[in-house]
């Protein structure tokens, strides 16, 4: 075929029928294809398959028309519900290895930190994660300062939470009596100071003498946290001075038996959204609720309690809606309790929930954030949205079958629920039409292209744990080098000596270079005594100072004169006694 019928030739494929196996072989296109994400079918997986109670069985054979219509609109109802709260997806984080027992969001709803029984601090960026990469960027273990080789300080995390205004810092509590300030890339700011444990009267030491249980913000002041202790102190603290306490609040227990002292268990700051006079609300393992004034002063009680919920029980939930006006309590004698600020002595309503508190005591209960809805975990792995009005559940959904929900959340920003079970499994609950960002801005990006060297089981000898293709240089082992230093002024480097640490003592003594610039003679500590007086000897011999009185007068020393033989024989030659 000649080159001017090139346009009439065509090329012959392949006669394949359209189930045949072979075309899942064959190209469609030729070049460079791009891969776009089906964000569609991103979100749609995330779908929680949530299981439909069964429908009860007829007992009469005879059912008439409207019993159906009725087991219809009941089921309309149900997913109505569904549809009313931000739970129809979920993203499911796994990166601890103990039960989870915080988790706080900042106020923007960027960042996410939990914490766990394994003494670690875990911060996720929604930002930078995908749908195949749902890990946190840090852990950070804030005792990890103070550890040494002898001892391995480190406490199971009691209590997290974001300052209310800005998010740059979080409150750390651990199962110790100082608490911290972390920043929000996990530094240790602020480390409170422990009080004196020999001081019987609580208002004289400086800081607590017992296991902090919880604390929070000041509803308006960033520089304000409460924190509440074991040795029956509520402690007002400024972030700025980690010296001693702004405020102490001793709580007189009237328990019998108690000696005046128990252990304060939960605590919540709250204030009216609109603005006005905050409210500070405790609870107490004596079954004790008390309220103060959040703005003081604090010689006593605006309001208490007694037998609030039952002694000896852990009261862990407690929390103000966002008008100030009513609070919630979750206590451990398997009772939610709703109070009335402005008339607080009886309970408006209180309603059985089983408790979770005997094994795990940070069990909380929220308030959504317009206080249209509670939210709390069970025992058996449900999530309760409850009525605020009158505590009922108005929605009832599994989560982790089994594990207990021990801690939960409700961002008001993102509009997504958060939850931590004893399974070490966080879910982040969110709708693809009433929630923004977090979660659903994670599912909306395209997955992290992986490459064969993403895996480190191919590219690592898992021996020695260094790459096949890495330069080690002489002295140096990959991985083992920490440069810098911590808060405390540590080196990081294992093999680094300890820089000495300088104490008052020292610093009040004068160094060698301040004794050689400000005192008199002082380089002639330095010198040889013999070698500073020759220096003078001929001088003193030309000049004499203190014997110029007789030097005119002074009668030559005359030795006598020794003869050959005497000379000879010398002192050493004695003779021989016959």
């Amino acid at each position: 075929m000649g080159d001017n019928d090139s346009d009439d030739y065509w090329v012959e494929q392949p006669e394949l029928a359209p189930d045949d196996p072979m075309r899942s072989f064959l190209p469609t296109s030729f070049g460079q294809k791009s891969k776009e994400a089906n964000i569609a079918a991103q979100i749609e997986q995330t779908r929680r398959q949530v299981p439909q109670p069964a429908a009860p069985k007829k007992t009469r054979p005879d059912v008439d028309r409207d019993s159906d219509d009725d087991s219809d609109d009941d089921s309309d109802d149900s997913e109505d519900d569904t549809e009313r709260f931000p739970v129809s997806h979920e993203v499911v984080l796994k990166t601890h290895e103990r039960v989870i027992t915080s988790v706080a969001l900042d106020p923007a709803g960027g960042r996410m930190v939990t914490g766990s029984l394994d003494s670690n601090v875990n911060l996720h960026d929604f930002s930078a994660m995908t749908p195949t990469t749902l890990r946190a960027f840090k852990t950070v273990d804030p005792w990890e300062t103070k550890k040494s080789a002898k001892t391995s300080e480190s406490h199971p995390i009691q209590h997290l939470e974001f300052s209310r205004m800005s998010g740059s810092v979080f409150l750390c509590i651990t199962a110790h009596p100082q608490a911290k300030i972390l920043s929000r890339d996990g530094d240790v700011l602020t480390e409170f100071v422990k009080g004196d444990m020999y001081l019987r009267d609580m208002n004289n030491t400086k800081g607590h003498v017992g296991e902090i249980a919880n604390g929070t913000w000041h509803p308006s002041d960033p520089n304000l946290c409460v924190t509440a202790g074991a040795d029956s102190t509520l402690r007002i603290w400024d972030i700025n001075n980690k010296r001693s306490q702004k405020d102490v609040i001793v709580f007189k227990s009237k328990a019998a038996g108690s000696a005046g002292r128990t252990r304060m268990t939960a605590i919540a700051w709250g204030a009216p959204a609109q603005g006005g006079s905050s409210v500070l609300v405790a609870a107490a393992l004596d079954g004790s609720l008390v309220m103060y004034s959040g703005n003081g002063p604090f010689n006593r009680p605006a309001a208490e309690i007694r037998e609030a919920h039952r002694a000896d029980t852990w009261t862990g939930g407690i929390d103000i809606s966002s008008d100030g006006r009513m609070v919630v309590t979750r206590g451990g004698d398997g009772l939610i309790k709703l109070w009335d600020t402005r008339k607080f002595r009886e309970p408006l309503i209180k309603v059985e929930h089983t408790s979770t508190s005997d094994r795990f005591p940070m069990t909380n209960i929220r308030y959504s954030p317009n206080s249209s809805s509670i939210i709390t975990g069970s025992a058996a792995g449900d999530l309760h949205i409850l009525n605020p009005g009158n505590l009922r559940p108005e929605l009832v959904t599994p989560i982790t079958p089994g594990a207990p929900i021990v801690v939960v959340e409700w961002h008001p920003k993102l509009n997504q629920i958060i939850t931590c079970s004893a399974n070490a499994e966080t879910h982040i609950l969110y709708s693809p039409t009433m929630s923004s960002r977090g979660a659903l801005e994670v599912m909306s990006r395209a997955p992290k292209k992986r490459h064969v060297d993403d895996d480190p089981n191919f590219t690592t000898d898992q021996s020695t744990g260094i790459s096949g293709d890495s330069i080690i240089t002489p002295g140096a082992m990959a991985g083992t080098k920490r440069g810098g230093v911590t808060a405390s002024g540590k080196s990081r480097d294992p093999r680094r000596p300890q820089v000495q640490q300088i104490t008052p003592f020292m610093r009040s003594q004068p160094d060698e270079k301040h004794v050689a610039e400000n005192i008199p003679l002082s380089r002639m500590l330095h010198e040889d005594p013999r070698e500073a007086l020759l220096k003078y000897a001929e001088v003193a011999n030309k000049d004499p100072k203190f014997t110029a009185a007789w030097k005119a007068t002074q009668p030559v020393t005359q030795y006598a004169e020794l003869s050959d033989d005497d000379a000879d024989e010398g002192p050493d030659k004695k003779k021989v006694k016959r």
